[in-house]
């Protein structure tokens, strides 16, 4: 009720009409039946205009964080992300990323569209990073098609901090679905699942024609994090 309420009636129509999403490939949707969406993640708004260039509902996974803020603020966040359709899980290793994976099978086992983004959190400075395969495994043991996706311009309309998206070109490109058939029953393979993921991440890159980095994004955000401190702390001296 939440989602249809969103996108059919209070936030859709009106972004719609400021903000002309274009798109393409969306014939490579399948009309039923689950599919895996993996798309570049560029800004908290990608998990908005992807769902309005779609008939279908999109179901994201999205941080534990996103639900649990105080306040007026924390409530509508939280109703936002409901309103969405992103399911709440926790990040990190080991017991969270495999709760985060079940949670993904539940999506998919109901005949549903799951999107993730195979980076594992937004870029900081506009480029591809390596995927996690968490993708991957999701896509053999469901056996579902992987289509990948990439989110244009939504960067520029909001940047990180940025609360309001401004009014800029948003397009989402959605390329053919990539061919799972050698990779059945090697979920637990894990060249297997490097070999996909970094296959995914090679078509969203061809779509998006970002400049493609081969290290975690995660990583590399903590590591501007400590360059920034370092950077304070010299500057205080």
């Amino acid at each position: 009720m939440y989602y249809q309420l969103f996108k059919h009636v209070l936030l859709g129509p009106g972004l719609k009409v400021y903000y002309h999403p274009w798109s393409e490939g969306l014939e490579n949707v399948p009309k039923d039946g689950a599919a895996i969406l993996a798309s570049n993640h560029l800004s908290f708004s990608d998990s908005i205009f992807l769902p309005l260039v779609l008939k279908r509902k999109v179901v994201f996974l999205g941080k534990a964080e996103y639900f649990t803020g105080k306040g007026v603020k924390g409530a509508a966040t939280r109703a936002f992300m409901e309103g969405v359709g992103t399911i709440p899980v926790h990040r990190g290793g080991g017991r969270s990323s495999e709760a985060a994976l079940r949670t993904g099978m539940q999506v998919l086992d109901a005949g549903e569209l799951l999107g993730i983004y195979p980076e594992g959190t937004r870029s900081q400075d506009g480029r591809l990073y390596r995927g996690k395969t968490g993708v991957a495994r999701l896509a053999i043991e469901a056996g579902v098609p992987v289509l990948p996706v990439a989110m244009m311009g939504t960067d520029v309309a909001q940047p990180v901090g940025q609360k309001v998206p401004s009014r800029v070109e948003i397009g989402v490109r959605i390329g053919e679905p990539i061919d799972i058939d050698a990779y059945r029953g090697r979920q637990d393979d894990r060249e297997a699942l490097r070999e996909l993921t970094d296959k995914v991440m090679s078509a969203i890159q061809k779509l998006s024609g970002q400049e493609y980095v081969d290290r975690d994004s995660a990583q590399y955000k903590r590591a501007l994090a400590v360059a920034e401190r370092d950077a304070r702390a010299k500057g205080d001296a």
